[in-house]
């Protein structure tokens, strides 16, 4: 009988990439990529649980926004990945009406344009968001290789781990989603 061969869905877009253990090195380590964007031209993501030295009112400060709300004020920013690290993304669950908005899937949209950061400053943005700066990109069929050489596991993306899950635990809950603790994955993986 012939082995059974499972084909990736066509798009990986709102699907988290977790990094098998030997990743080791760089950006990726231990890292969790939500993928933004994902076709045969390539894929965009954002991983969610590196923290930069920056807090969001360190940047809605750099933009010369005030923020009366602390909480919002203290909370983390993201690195995205190692390209573009200049250019902010919000990622966040109500799509609304931003200047610059890409829908990830029908949970998720990224904002690139300043007006949710003003409206967030003004306690009127998306009430479950994130911010991270710069992206994780694959050029075409890169991200496929990766995923051959088992550099990545993938699983559905889900709200409690993007938002409630605390950053040190991300890639480990991710993991969970497919009943696995990366802890005990070898740091290589073989092909049936």
């Amino acid at each position: 009988m012939p082995a059974m061969q499972i084909s990736p869905p066509s798009s990986l877009s709102g699907h988290f990439l977790i990094a098998m253990p030997s990743l080791t090195d760089g950006p990726f380590a231990r890292g969790v990529v939500l993928l933004c964007q994902h076709d045969e031209d390539g894929a965009l993501g954002l991983l969610i649980n590196q923290l930069s030295e920056y807090r969001l009112g360190d940047i809605l400060a750099q933009m010369k926004l005030e923020c009366a709300d602390l909480d919002l004020a203290d909370a983390p920013v993201l690195i995205g990945g190692p390209m573009q690290q200049e250019r902010g993304f919000v990622l966040h669950r109500e799509h609304g009406h931003w200047e610059s908005s890409f829908r990830v899937n029908e949970a998720w949209s990224i904002t690139t344009s300043r007006d949710i950061l003003v409206a967030m400053a003004a306690g009127e943005g998306p009430h479950q968001a994130l911010l991270a700066l710069g992206y994780s990109g694959w050029g075409a069929g890169q991200l496929e290789q990766e995923l051959k050489d088992n550099a990545w596991l993938t699983v559905e993306a889900n709200d409690r781990i993007i938002f409630d899950t605390p950053l040190d635990e991300r890639w480990s809950a991710a993991a969970g989603l497919m009943g696995l603790d990366p802890l005990q994955l070898p740091g290589y993986a073989g092909h049936a």
